[in-house]
């Protein structure tokens, strides 16, 4: 089972249940929120999965650890800047527990370490703030080569594929995909889609692979041209 759990102001942080109630915590950018629901769920923490080093996803790595004893797995690419982080993953790697198995998929771009997570059994990817609904991360570390590069990789796998990114930006990257292609009414039944949701008070995510295919504009890039055009345009959205 996933559960969604907002954080911050826009974050979310996933709850991934697998046998006995045990649970894998993936990016814990606050504690409050998390522990609340954990407890709330009766679920049992086994260890604490992180995307990439940004605070927001990493920030209630130390508490929860500690608290549970739990260790912190992530990026190796990225070890030396999240503090307490006991094992690091790459390429196809694979981490499992309770019954859950996901598989590492490195997505350098919004930072150089980047790297998702592919739990196939279940049809779903932890993709941080590499893939988002409609969108994709700024490039604050890495490159448009190797974001686009990132973005093939995930257009690969299943259209079925539930996509659980690492923010609520959907309402604004749909606004800006209407911007780059005024004529798709994909992208308009998908934007009054997240509006109905919105109004509900309920997250715009999952969304499946198949829709962004139709939806997200990074995704629909020609080339890596093409990408880095819509990308610098975003950024001045």
């Amino acid at each position: 089972m996933i559960h969604i759990v907002p954080i911050l102001r826009d974050n979310y942080c996933y709850i991934l249940e697998g046998e006995d109630r045990h649970c894998i915590i993936l990016d814990p950018g606050q504690v409050t929120p998390v522990e609340s629901y954990i407890i709330q769920h009766g679920l049992k923490p086994v260890m604490i999965l992180n995307t990439h080093h940004h605070a927001d996803h990493i920030a209630g790595n130390a508490e929860l650890k500690a608290k549970y004893n739990i260790p912190v797995i992530g990026p190796k690419a990225e070890q030396s800047k999240i503090p307490g982080m006991d094992k690091g993953l790459s390429e196809a790697d694979t981490v499992e527990h309770s019954g859950i198995t996901l598989r590492i998929i490195e997505t350098p771009g919004h930072t150089k370490g980047h790297i998702v997570f592919h739990w196939g059994d279940k049809g779903a990817l932890f993709s941080g703030d590499t893939l988002f609904s409609m969108g994709c991360g700024r490039l604050l570390e890495g490159s448009a080569d190797e974001m686009f590069e990132s973005l093939q990789k995930l257009k690969s796998l299943p259209p079925e594929t539930e996509i659980y990114c690492g923010h609520e930006y959907t309402k604004s990257n749909g606004d800006f995909a209407q911007t780059i292609e005024p004529q798709n009414t994909d992208i308009q039944t998908r934007l009054k889609d997240v509006v109905k949701l919105q109004t509900n008070n309920r997250p715009t995510i999952p969304v499946t692979l198949g829709t962004e295919l139709k939806t997200n504009p990074f995704l629909r890039a020609s080339d890596v041209s093409a990408f880095a055009a819509i990308r610098k345009q975003k950024d001045n959205f």
